[in-house]
């Protein structure tokens, strides 16, 4: 049975309810409620499972005309379109797979709902909510899952505009504290290029950060995550939703830059470099679960059966377990360990990332370009340091040898001057760590 997650003494990154720290890497799955049966729930989550993720994140009142068609099954969330009365046919659904995922080891980031239904803009809907039903809803919802693993998520790709939207989100996370007894972590979900922190962050309730850094390629949106880590008072934050694969760039369907496995490869070490206790990735056809004969969303390339086979998911499993195989405690970027050049820290796609260990135990670099670069090796602790080199494609790692941790070390990648990433990590030698992404390093 999966525990709850709680926020690790120093605020920045969780920990499960024996003190454990806890990588969150979650799959976006805004449709799972919705759109899938049971049949079709176990083939994506088992996927999802095998890949290594951790999470999956998914919506109650669904965007996809959510409270108006019936899910996979042929039952509406709410009877008469009131939050205050939950059909519990659907639920039963939702029940199910939620502890389906919790047998295969995912942890369930629950949205309530949709932004839409609180702030429905022009070209969606209907909005349903106020803060008496909010609270009502988050109630009730609380309640039922209690004693589940889920983590709330509030929001739904909406920022709030005014005092009535604020209104509605503090009830409804009242109302969810008050049914779940405070047992599950909440944060808040908004619309792109924003992130929790700039609407809430003083706010009680909001246990941790999240940003939507959104479908863009550059670094400068992700630059958001680090300035979100130094906020005070310090909380957690999670990359919580990145640039997608197989996405088109910036949403711009004419004529369309569709993004590929690179580009969240270079998202999700950009976020977790730069701060981030968690990432969510995201593939374009399978948060909407696309198929033939659906209504399809910024003209997505493929169903979301063959989408996942797309090799960024893959990906995201490498990272989990490069993250996993060094201490999480004590981890915070550090952009002193590179020397700046011409070429260094870079800018859009090339820019170069690191992160320390704050004690020097060892440090990593992201570099999502094939180009030398220069790193000061007297910020990792004891006399020797060992460097390794990790293909984030595919996890081949290399040692590259034992260095004096003496000034500056130059370091070429294998390939030079294509745009290929490489993953670094200087390992204080008296440690002894097994290679990066063997998890031979006992995180506490």
């Amino acid at each position: 049975m999966l525990s709850n997650l709680r926020i690790s003494a120093d605020r920045r990154y969780f920990v499960t309810d024996n003190g454990k720290p806890f990588f969150y890497l979650a799959d976006t799955a805004w449709e799972l409620f919705h759109r899938l049966d049971r049949a079709e729930a176990e083939v994506y989550l088992r996927d999802r499972a095998a890949k290594g993720f951790n999470a999956v994140q998914a919506v109650v009142l669904a965007e996809a005309d959510g409270l108006r068609t019936p899910n996979a099954i042929g039952d509406l969330p709410l009877l008469d379109l009131s939050p205050a009365r939950p059909n519990e046919a659907y639920f039963r659904h939702v029940d199910w797979i939620v502890d389906r995922a919790a047998e295969l080891g995912l942890y369930t980031t629950m949205l309530p709902t949709w932004g839409d239904k609180w702030n429905c803009r022009t070209d969606a809907g209907p909005e349903v909510f106020t803060p008496a039903n909010a609270e009502i809803f988050g109630e009730w919802l609380g309640r039922r899952y209690r004693n589940r693993p889920v983590i709330w998520m509030l929001g739904g790709n909406r920022c709030p505009e005014n005092s009535r939207h604020y209104s509605i989100i503090r009830a409804m996370a009242e109302g969810l504290r008050r049914g779940d007894g405070g047992t599950h972590l909440m944060t808040f979900h908004t619309a792109g290029a924003a992130g929790s922190a700039e609407f809430f962050h003083a706010e009680k309730w909001l246990d941790f950060n999240s940003r939507q850094n959104g479908h863009e390629t550059d670094f400068p949106r992700y630059a958001l995550t680090r300035v979100d880590y130094e906020r005070s008072p310090v909380k957690p934050v999670i990359g919580g939703e990145p640039v997608y694969e197989d996405i088109p760039v910036s949403l711009q369907t004419v004529n369309a830059t569709y993004t590929n496995a690179a580009d969240v490869r270079r998202a999700f070490y950009w976020n977790v470099f730069g701060g981030a206790c968690g990432h969510a990735y995201g593939h374009h056809s399978v948060w909407q679960f696309y198929e033939e004969g659906r209504t399809p969303r910024y003209a997505p390339l493929m169903t979301w059966r063959e989408a996942l086979l797309q090799p960024g998911a893959f990906h995201m499993g490498i990272g989990k377990r490069l993250i996993e195989s060094r201490p999480i405690p004590g981890r915070r970027p550090d952009e002193a360990f590179l020397v700046p050049s011409e070429a260094v820290p870079g800018a859009a796609h090339a820019r170069l990332v690191a992160v320390r260990e704050i004690s020097g135990a060892y440090a990593m670099v992201y570099q999502p370009e094939s180009r030398a670069f220069d790193v000061r090796l007297d910020r990792i602790s004891g006399a020797a340091v060992n460097v390794w080199r990790i293909d984030p494609r595919s996890g081949a790692m290399a040692k590259l040898g034992t260095y004096p941790t003496k000034g500056v070390q130059r370091f070429c990648p294998p390939m030079r001057g294509e745009r290929l990433d490489w993953v670094y990590v200087f390992d204080d030698a008296s440690h002894d760590w097994s290679a990066p992404g063997v998890l031979g390093c006992r995180n506490s």
